[in-house]
């Protein structure tokens, strides 16, 4: 008897290590006086180092957003507008498959408020989440105190410091910056692409020509190639700045975050395809073109040059112009200056060999002959842009939740244009502008090939393959007209059913894809538990978790864990953010905030899991016996498949040697 208690004393004591209850967002607040009748509040919240606060703008079924209530006192106190935030983050976020805007280090938020006669203090309510790389935790909610009598003017605030938006040494900004770099690149590569189109390649004999003309020895030539090549890059840039100034570069990111003009930015991407595809031309009034050409002759020196580059702009724009709008529209959904550093790196591109070429003429011999194979180009990226603007779409699709996109048909409409593109490649479709094809080239059979096999690898998808080469593309996997795959439906229809189960218990249902028999009242799964004799596993996840996705998804379906927990334990999935009210009798006041009330579901799983197992992260999971003790030390976040499916083991083990004795 003592050498089977003493293993447990010391897994009680080992609780202790894993248990932990985290505080990593402390909160302040303080007021700014703007006149003797209005003033703004202040929230500042200081974050840990590692850990994020979500914005208050989130798309639905995200994660949960941070959100202010003001108490009026009665009317005597006037909110005007919203509460405004700094700029944040912006990520796309492959979980949950939107784009997410969070703070790190510090964020603040401020609200303008007018009063009347008589008020000097103003009551407010914050209710945030906040995450790590490893675990989320519930939605907690602060109150916060304005005291008016303390507030400060404007100018004094700023003088000293008291409200700072970014906190000294703050490097969060990292992630930007490697977003920044992904677009460049990407401009980059499209603009060798662009250079490989019809209405641009047969441009570099027609400049070397001109150059050739222009200039009187070979370092005056090298000398104006260099400012041909940087007048390029000033007009392509100037562009990207000057979409960045029109619409802002906040805004810019609220636009490409908002319904709307997905669907607008859409319908844009498939008017760009169409054209590349060669149902029409997009291009500038042909007046522009012969202004700026006549400029170009009728100047001299650098300033013809810059013409010259101003006409190979305006001259080709019926190609660029479509690539240049698409990079346009990605970069608006990075926002800050991401359009401008989007049209440098097009433009370095364009302008690198048009600059070389024009100063080195004699390389012209090394060039291919313009012919077929430039259309075939436009084409092959007319289909590209085609299969990018569903992603757009898609987005649209998932913020509404119409389910008119879902995994299914998104992933079936991209087989469809890479198939069109694969037969296109082999020559069985011809499209307007194409020459005859009397035989395929290598180059051409092997880019068939490899987007056939892209088309094929596509298909298991749908039946519910993962697809992991484009997860940040279609829909996620639970967004679909079943999570079991095509020809399967949810229970009750297709070929899925209870099966092992028979009758689900009440209270149970079966988490999908896998069929695992799972509950969300903790009486009822532990009631169920000691009537099959099995040991307990408690979930404490949350909608809004990431990381219970990624266990859910990357974990959990492995063979040797899921055959645990289906086979060996009763699952008991707590969801610490569910928002959904309390029934009236369940209704308690929590032991933590004494004279607060537990309002709703989540409260009452968050409270059960602070109090008991003094932590408050999700994921969070605990193996426990029919006296509700603790099998084995709780574990968070695990995502080493061994380790996870060793954890489950030894608990397992101790379960079953103290129901023998």
């Amino acid at each position: 008897m003592k050498k089977l208690l003493l293993p447990l004393f010391l897994l009680a004591g080992m609780t202790s290590v894993f248990s932990q209850v985290f505080e990593p967002v402390k909160w302040t607040a303080s007021v700014e006086k703007k006149s003797e009748t209005e003033y703004v509040l202040v929230s500042k919240a200081t974050i840990d180092e590692g850990w994020h606060l979500y914005s208050q703008d989130v798309p639905e079924d995200g994660p949960i957003p941070t959100s202010f209530i003001y108490d009026d006192n009665g009317g005597a106190i006037k909110i005007l507008g919203n509460t405004s935030e700094e700029e944040g983050h912006t990520v796309d976020d492959p979980i949950f498959n939107m784009r997410i805007t969070y703070f790190e280090k510090s964020a603040v938020f401020k609200q303008k408020v007018e009063i009347s006669e008589g008020v000097d203090k103003i009551l407010g309510f914050v209710e945030f989440m906040v995450c790590d790389d490893s675990k989320c935790l519930p939605p907690t909610e602060i109150e916060l105190e304005f005291n008016l009598l303390d507030s400060v003017s404007a100018a004094e605030s700023s003088e000293s410091g008291q409200i700072d938006t970014e906190a000294p040494g703050d490097t969060s900004n990292q992630t930007d910056k490697k977003g920044l770099w992904a677009i460049f690149f990407i401009a980059f590569i499209s603009g060798f692409a662009a250079l490989l189109t019809p209405c641009v390649f047969p441009m570099i004999p027609l400049t070397v020509s001109f150059f050739t003309k222009q200039s009187k020895n070979k370092a005056v030539g090298i000398r104006n190639a260099i400012f041909y090549g940087v007048s390029i890059i000033v007009i392509y840039v100037l562009l990207g700045s000057a979409v960045t100034a029109i619409f802002g570069a906040d805004s810019l990111n609220a636009l490409a975050t908002n319904v709307w003009f997905n669907i607008i930015f859409f319908l844009l991407l498939v008017v760009f395809a169409v054209s590349f595809l060669g149902a029409f031309e997009i291009t500038l009034p042909s007046s522009w073109a012969n202004k700026i050409d006549e400029q170009s002759y009728k100047r001299t020196g650098l300033i013809a040059i810059f013409f010259m580059a101003l006409a190979l702009a305006i001259v080709s724009f019926s190609c660029t112009g479509p690539i240049v709008g698409t990079l346009l529209v990605e970069a608006a959904s990075k926002g800050g200056i991401a359009p401008v550093i989007g049209m440098l790196g097009f433009s370095m591109a364009i302008a690198l060999p048009f600059a070389l070429f024009a100063a080195f003429p004699g390389w012209m011999n090394s060039l291919p002959k313009s012919g077929g194979w430039l259309n075939t180009v436009k084409v092959v990226l007319g289909f590209l842009e085609l299969a990018l603007a569903f992603k757009f779409l898609s987005q649209a699709d998932l913020v509404l939740q119409t389910h008119l996109l879902e995994r299914e048909v998104f992933i079936a409409i991209w087989i469809a244009v890479f198939g069109a593109l694969a037969f296109y490649l082999f020559g069985k479709i011809q499209l307007p502008h194409d020459s005859p094809l009397t035989h395929i080239s290598v180059g051409r059979l092997g880019l068939g090939l490899l987007t056939l096999s892209f088309t094929i690898y596509m298909i298991p998808g749908l039946w519910g393959a993962p697809l992991n080469l484009i997860s940040a593309f279609p829909p996620p996997l639970e967004y679909s007209e079943s999570p079991y795959g095509v020809g399967y439906s949810k229970i009750g229809g297709g070929t899925v059913s209870s099966g092992e189960h028979g009758e689900l218990p009440d209270g149970a249902h079966l988490l999908a894809p896998h069929d695992i028999l799972a509950f969300n009242d903790y009486d009822k799964g532990l009631a169920y538990a000691k009537e099959v004799g099995k040991p307990v596993m408690i979930d404490f996840t949350g909608w809004a978790c990431v990381n219970c996705r990624k266990m859910e998804q990357n974990v959990w379906p492995k063979p040797k864990v899921l055959d645990i927990l289906k086979n060996q334990v009763v699952l008991i999935s707590l969801y610490v953010d569910d928002k959904r009210p309390l029934p009236e009798g369940e209704v308690i006041e929590s032991k933590l905030r004494p004279g607060k009330k537990l309002k709703y579901i989540g409260q009452k799983w968050s409270e059960l899991q602070t109090i008991k197992y003094k932590a408050n992260s999700q994921p969070f999971y605990v193996l426990m016996g029919h006296n509700e003790d603790n099998l084995i030390a709780p574990v968070a976040y695990t995502p080493n498949v061994d380790e996870y499916h060793n954890w489950l083991v030894k608990g397992i083990k101790v379960f079953k040697e103290t129901s023998e004795r």
